[in-house]
Parts: C-alpha cells; sequence; structure tokens
C-alpha cells in the first residue's frame, strides 16, 4: 500500500497513492460517516487547474486527488521519486469502491449524466455485484441550479441512506460541484467522469494496451474527434512542455498563488 501524500504537479497536488491506500482512505470515510472529497485526474484534468486559478483551488482543497491517467502518473514518478508501478484509473477505482462497499453494506448514490445511462448503470453495477445496494440516483439538470434546487439535490442524497456518492458530471464540472456540495454531504463524494459511461455500456473503454502506453486519449480522440479534438491537441502538449520546465527546474508552479472561488456555481 503506497501514500506518500500530496504532490506538486505543476501547481496541482495529487496523491502519490495506490489503489489499495486509495480505496481504503474513502471506505473508512464512509464507514465513518465523515466527509471526504475525490477525483481522478487525467492530463486534461491537471490542466483545468493549470489553466483556471479558481479551479486549482477546489482541486487543492480536495482531499484526494489521485493520478487517473499515466502521463500523472509518470510526472509523480519524474518529479517526486513516488514509485508508483500503476495508476489510479477512475472507473477501476469505481469498481474496486463498490467491491468494498457491497462488502461493507455501504450503498451507494449515483449522480449526474442522464436518466437511461443512470438506469443501466445500477442494473450492471448490481448484476456485477450483487450485494451493492443503490441507495438512489438523479441525473444531471446540465444547467447552473437554483438554490432551492440545490437544496433539494442535498435533501435527496441525504435521504437515501448513502454512504457513498459518485459524480459524474464531466470535468470541470463534477469537481467543483463535490468541492461545492462537501460540507452539506457528510459522505465521500467521489468525482468519476466517463466511468458512468463506461460502466453503462454507453462507452467503449481504450484497449489495456493502450491505456497502459499512456494513449488512452488517442483511442478517445478517434472515437470522439468532434468534442475531444481541443482538449487532446492543445492541452497534451502543453501539459508536456510544462512538465518539462518543471522538471528542469526553468519553471516554479508556486501553490501559494491561488484565488478562493467566489459565489458557488450550483452545478446540477
Amino acid at each position: 500500500m503506497i501514500d506518500s501524500g500530496k504532490k506538486n504537479v505543476l501547481g496541482v497536488l495529487v496523491n502519490a497513492i495506490d489503489y489499495d491506500a486509495a480505496v481504503e482512505k474513502i471506505v473508512s470515510a464512509a464507514k465513518e460517516k465523515r466527509a471526504l472529497t475525490a477525483t481522478a485526474l487525467a492530463v486534461h484534468g491537471v490542466m483545468t487547474g493549470v489553466l483556471d486559478a479558481e479551479q486549482r483551488y477546489r482541486l487543492n482543497h480536495l482531499d484526494l486527488v489521485v493520478p487517473d491517467g499515466q502521463p500523472v502518473r509518470w510526472a509523480l514518478n519524474w518529479l517526486h521519486q513516488s514509485h508508483l508501478a500503476d495508476r489510479v484509473y477512475g472507473p477501476t477505482l469505481m469498481l474496486k469502491v463498490c467491491e468494498r462497499a457491497a462488502t461493507e453494506q455501504l450503498p451507494v448514490y449515483l449522480y449526474g449524466s442522464t436518466k437511461s445511462v443512470l438506469e443501466s448503470l445500477a442494473n450492471r453495477l448490481t448484476a456485477k455485484l450483487p450485494g451493492l445496494a443503490i441507495a438512489g440516483s438523479s441525473p444531471s439538470r446540465f444547467r447552473q441550479v437554483t438554490h432551492a434546487e440545490k437544496q433539494a439535490i442535498i435533501d435527496e442524497i441525504r435521504g437515501s441512506g448513502a454512504a457513498i456518492a459518485y459524480i459524474g458530471l464531466g470535468c470541470p464540472r463534477q469537481e467543483a460541484w463535490v468541492y461545492e456540495y462537501r460540507d452539506a454531504l457528510r459522505m465521500p463524494l467521489i468525482a468519476v467522469g466517463a466511468a458512468f459511461d463506461f460502466h453503462a455500456g454507453m462507452l467503449a473503454q481504450a484497449p489495456a494496451s493502450l491505456q497502459k502506453k499512456g494513449l488512452e486519449w488517442l483511442y478517445r480522440l478517434y472515437r470522439e474527434p468532434t468534442r475531444l479534438w481541443k482538449r487532446y491537441l492543445f492541452l497534451n502538449p502543453l501539459y508536456v512542455a510544462f512538465l518539462s520546465l518543471q522538471m528542469v527546474g526553468l519553471k516554479k508552479f508556486d501553490l501559494n498563488h491561488v484565488s478562493a472561488p467566489g459565489e458557488d456555481l450550483r452545478y446540477g
């Protein structure tokens, strides 16, 4: 089990952690009914923090930020000698936590995406893990919600009896969501991005060989070029350039110069 704490990757604090330690942190918080905010960041997620000071503040105030992408794991190893043998892939982390939740009788809540995705996701998860209890689910509103709607979301999740909530709103909305709801919901809130679509059978995952080589982005770009071309063809080279500068000491990414967000965004 590896847990070496948070490390600076381009000014974003990422946990140098493996699956076992990450699952243990989440399950322990759930059993203790304690708030914990978590996300899994690949290059795109890190770069949202690099390019947006308010988002960087949110990310750096989450409890657990795991290295979802191989390039993020490599950065931890190169910059901080973290000796991580594998990344902590969001969809896999979700399944591992669900396995423990089933064993520990910790009901889970699914928030985000669409009603059809959530129905398929719940059916497939419970078929794979018969002991898993789905306490409830709610699709995204795909807009900013009112204060009354936000309170209704909080009341729904609280009243469901859930011990863990998975949030699938896409980056960076889901990270902003867990940051904003963390005090109102005293449970682990885990931002899992495309894991909903993957586990619901709506979106194919990249072959394992490409994932291991850090080329999952290329497969996703091939599958969704219109939606993803700007993300990968602009942000990936910028990530490499900034990482190179940090490695040789030509650019410092100061953790202190971040901007606290203003009024909540009330994502729904």
